[in-house]
C-alpha cells in the first residue's frame, strides 16, 4: 500500500463517520460517551439547578414563523457583514475555556475551522494555549478578556493582545463572582484538576480521549497551564496543591471599561449584558458592539434567556451599538430568530466544543456546515434570499396554550 493510500485511510473512515452526524445535537450525544464525566460535565452544566441553560433552549419555542411563499429564492445567501467583514453565515464560534482539555490543541483547531468556514472565533481568555500561537494560525480570530479591577493588570493584559495582532476584543462582564457550579464538584471537576483514583479510572475507561487528547498533549507539549488570563503565565491544569488565581473581578467596574477603551485601539465588545440600562451605559462608554449572553447558564441561575433580553436591548441601542447574541443556539430556525428579534450576530458555543473533540478540524467543519445548510434552507422555506431581509415580520409570538 503506498504512503498516499495509507494517509487517505484515517480521513476517508472520518469523513464517512461524519455523515451520521445530521444536527448539533448529535455532536454532544457522542461527546457524552467520549469525554470523562468530569470533563463532560464542565462542558455541559450550568450553575446550581441549571434553570438558566433551560431557558436559553425553551424560550425559542416562544416564537413562530409567518413563512412566505411563491418567491424566487434560487439565488439566496447567508452571507453577512460585520464591522466590515463579510462572513459566510450571521453566527460564529463563541469563547469556551479550556479548549484544549477537551480536543487536541482545541483553541487552535476551532479557529482554523472558523477561518476556513469563514466565520469569526472568539479564542476564551482561559484557554491553555498561548493567544500568540492561536492568532498565528488564525489571524481573523477575536480575543475574550477576564479582566481584574486591577489597573496595572489590565494594562498589561491589554498591550499583549495588541502585540499579538489582535483586531477585536471582547471582554466578559458578568464573572464578578465564582458561580456555584455543583455539578462540577458533583462530577469531580476543578481548575486545577486534582489528581485522584476517580480521575484516573475516569482516563482508563476512555482511552481514545486520553491517548488522543491528553497524552499527546503531555508528550508534546507538556502540563497545559492557563496563558491569557492575565500578562503572564498562570496555574497549571492539573496540581495536587496549586490555586488558581481568579483575581479581583468584583472590583470591576465602569470606570475600567473607559480606561479599556481609552487604551484598546482596535474594535471593543462587551459581553454578558443583559439589561438595557447597561446596554445603554456600554455604548456611551465607547464600545463596538455587545453580546447579550448569560454564560451559557454558568453565571447567576435563574438568569432569563438571552433571547428574551434581545428585544429591548435593541430597542435600547440598536442602531447605534452592534447587538449580537449567544446562549443556547442549535438550530438555524434559533440563529433565525435572534436576527428576526433584531440581533446583528449568533454566537454557539458547545456544539463546536464537542464536534472538535470527537473529530478535530473536520468536526469543526462538519458542525459549521450542518448550521449554515440549515439556515440556507429555512431561508427557502420563508422565502427569504438575503439576511438583511429577516426581521420581526418573520416571526409572531406564540400565544400560551
Amino acid at each position: 500500500m503506498s504512503e498516499n493510500s495509507e494517509n487517505r485511510a484515517p480521513a476517508e473512515r472520518m469523513t464517512r463517520q461524519l455523515k451520521h452526524y445530521l444536527c448539533l445535537s448529535d455532536f454532544e450525544q457522542k461527546a457524552k460517551r467520549h469525554l470523562p464525566h468530569p470533563l463532560f460535565a464542565y462542558v455541559s452544566g450550568a450553575s446550581e439547578t441549571n434553570a438558566s441553560l433551560r431557558y436559553n433552549t425553551e424560550d425559542f419555542d416562544a416564537y413562530a414563523f409567518k413563512p412566505r411563499v411563491l418567491r424566487d429564492v434560487s439565488q439566496r445567501s447567508t452571507e453577512t457583514t460585520l464591522f466590515g467583514e463579510t462572513f459566510s453565515a450571521p453566527f460564529g464560534i463563541a469563547p469556551m475555556g479550556i479548549s484544549a482539555l477537551m480536543a487536541y490543541r482545541g483553541d487552535i483547531v476551532l479557529a482554523e475551522g472558523a477561518g476556513r468556514a469563514r466565520i469569526p472565533m472568539i479564542m476564551s481568555g482561559s484557554s491553555l494555549i498561548r493567544l500568540e500561537d492561536v492568532i498565528s494560525v488564525s489571524p481573523q480570530s477575536w480575543f475574550q478578556a477576564y479582566l481584574p479591577g486591577e489597573p496595572d493588570r489590565i494594562d498589561a493584559l491589554i498591550q499583549r493582545v495588541q502585540k499579538a495582532g489582535f483586531q477585536t476584543m471582547v471582554l466578559t462582564v458578568d464573572t464578578a463572582a465564582l458561580a456555584n457550579r455543583e455539578n462540577n464538584i458533583r462530577a469531580g471537576f476543578s481548575t486545577p484538576l486534582r489528581p485522584s483514583a476517580g480521575l484516573l479510572w475516569e482516563g482508563i475507561t476512555h482511552p481514545r480521549w486520553t491517548i488522543g487528547t491528553f497524552l499527546r498533549t503531555l508528550v508534546l507539549h507538556g502540563i497545559p497551564h492557563f496563558e491569557n488570563s492575565y500578562a503572564t503565565r498562570g496555574a497549571p491544569i492539573i496540581s495536587s496543591n496549586v490555586l488558581r488565581n481568579f483575581g479581583r473581578k468584583d472590583h470591576l467596574n465602569w470606570t475600567h471599561l473607559e480606561r479599556i477603551r481609552q487604551r484598546w485601539p482596535g474594535k471593543l465588545i462587551v459581553k454578558g449584558v443583559m439589561h438595557p440600562e447597561d446596554a445603554a451605559r456600554a455604548h456611551s462608554a465607547g464600545v463596538d458592539g455587545l453580546i447579550v449572553s448569560n454564560h451559557g447558564g454558568r453565571q447567576l441561575d435563574g438568569t432569563m434567556s438571552p433571547l428574551s433580553a434581545l428585544p429591548e436591548i435593541v430597542d435600547q441601542v440598536g442602531g447605534k451599538t452592534t447587538v449580537m447574541v449567544d446562549g443556547g443556539f442549535r438550530r438555524g430556525t434559533d440563529v433565525i430568530k435572534a436576527l428576526a428579534l433584531g440581533a446583528r450576530f449568533v454566537f454557539v458555543g458547545r456544539p463546536f466544543l464537542y464536534a472538535a473533540a470527537l473529530a478535530g478540524l473536520p468536526g469543526v467543519l462538519k458542525a459549521a456546515d450542518i448550521l449554515k445548510t440549515e439556515l440556507h434552507r429555512n431561508m427557502a422555506l420563508l422565502g427569504l434570499t438575503t439576511i438583511d431581509e429577516i426581521t420581526g415580520a418573520c416571526i409572531v409570538r406564540r400565544r400560551p396554550a
